[in-house]
């Protein structure tokens, strides 16, 4: 099928045609930059140097297409979903715009109002471990945010048995989540060597496991440490009731035993006992693992993924897989590499 990608020039539309001039039942058709219009891709992600001679060309000049994949900044996607959803019979878009279906909610997380609210209830949030069944034939799918999915895949079976008082999570996360804009904060004498909380409260993915996982006493912080790629959830459950570790993984075994992008981790011996988002770089896989407190009700849960697949591009292709029921792995079967 012919695909194309508007903004196509940021670190997650990289990934996103790296992954599609891989896929066997995709041809990229057209890739939009307007900064860098007329410019060989590769010349932009030198990775797919000889890959492909693919150039940039300017969103008017984008022709009709079978799926549209949109990997812009968030508001922009909103603002022209129109125009875009006429040159395709399917689009995805990785952006923010689309993941909330209440605009008041948006407007609360986000401090501006939706730019097309009458969108929201069109697109399905592109989760396939909680949203599969109606992914399947969908026409408009949204994206996901790279930490919101490392607490929902973390918490939903815990969720689903009705087993959570209140959970405390904190996120260490990489460079690569602020995208490819130059700012202080990213200057590398500042980003170098720091541990910086820079949302100890508030920040916005949290809306999007809220809706997800339904209203709960949810404490959610956020910092960003010395990686470029990678999530690495801690989330410190306060369980309901007293459960033994047996039971937490038959819980969890029940809940992704099936899954074919994740895997539960917890080894009795090595350096890689629990999630580690290094080993992840460039796969779509999300590690679970998990910790029980034998002196409290408290279960730490923790969760490993590489923010620019498993928290995007990633999960857009494995989403496109699902709505047209081709195999959830075409295209991702990257197994990752150690030592790196």
């Amino acid at each position: 099928m012919r695909a194309s990608i508007v903004g196509g020039s940021g670190y997650a539309g990289g990934e996103l045609l790296r992954l599609l001039l891989a896929h066997p039942q995709v041809r990229v058709a057209q890739v939009t930059s307007q900064q860098h219009a007329g410019r060989y891709v590769h010349g932009v992600h030198p990775n797919l140097r000889g890959i492909t001679r693919l150039q940039f060309c300017a969103v008017e000049e984008l022709q009709p297409c079978d799926v549209l994949f949109l990997a812009l900044p968030y508001g922009r996607a909103a603002a022209q979903i129109e125009q875009f959803a006429a040159l395709a019979e399917r689009v995805i878009d990785l952006s923010a715009d689309f993941r909330l279906r209440d605009a008041a909610v948006y407007e609360r997380w986000y401090g501006q109002s939706h730019p097309n609210p009458g969108w929201l209830a069109d697109f399905v949030y592109g989760l396939p471990e909680l949203h599969r069944e109606r992914l399947r034939g969908a026409r408009y799918v949204s994206g996901v945010g790279c930490n919101a999915t490392a607490v929902n895949l973390a918490l939903a079976p815990l969720v689903q048995a009705g087993w959570i008082e209140r959970a405390v999570v904190d996120l260490k996360v990489g460079s690569s989540e602020g995208g490819n804009s130059f700012s202080a904060a990213s200057h590398h004498p500042e980003r170098s060597g720091a541990v910086r909380s820079f949302a100890p409260t508030g920040h916005r993915h949290q809306a999007e496991v809220l809706q997800a996982l339904g209203a709960m006493e949810l404490h959610f912080s956020v910092t960003a440490v010395e990686l470029v790629r990678g999530v690495l959830c801690t989330a410190h459950v306060f369980l309901n009731r007293d459960v033994d570790e047996k039971a937490v993984w038959q819980l969890y075994r029940a809940a992704y035993g099936g899954e074919p992008f994740i895997r539960l981790v917890h080894e009795r011996k090595g350096i890689y006992r629990y999630p580690e988002p290094k080993i992840l770089a460039g796969t779509n896989w999300c590690d679970i693992g998990f910790a029980r407190d034998e002196q409290s009700r408290r279960l730490v849960v923790l969760s490993a993924l590489d923010n620019l697949m498993k928290g995007a591009a990633g999960t857009a292709v494995q989403c496109l897989n699902v709505m047209m029921g081709w195999p959830e792995r075409m295209g991702l079967e990257f197994t990752g590499l150690h030592p790196v």
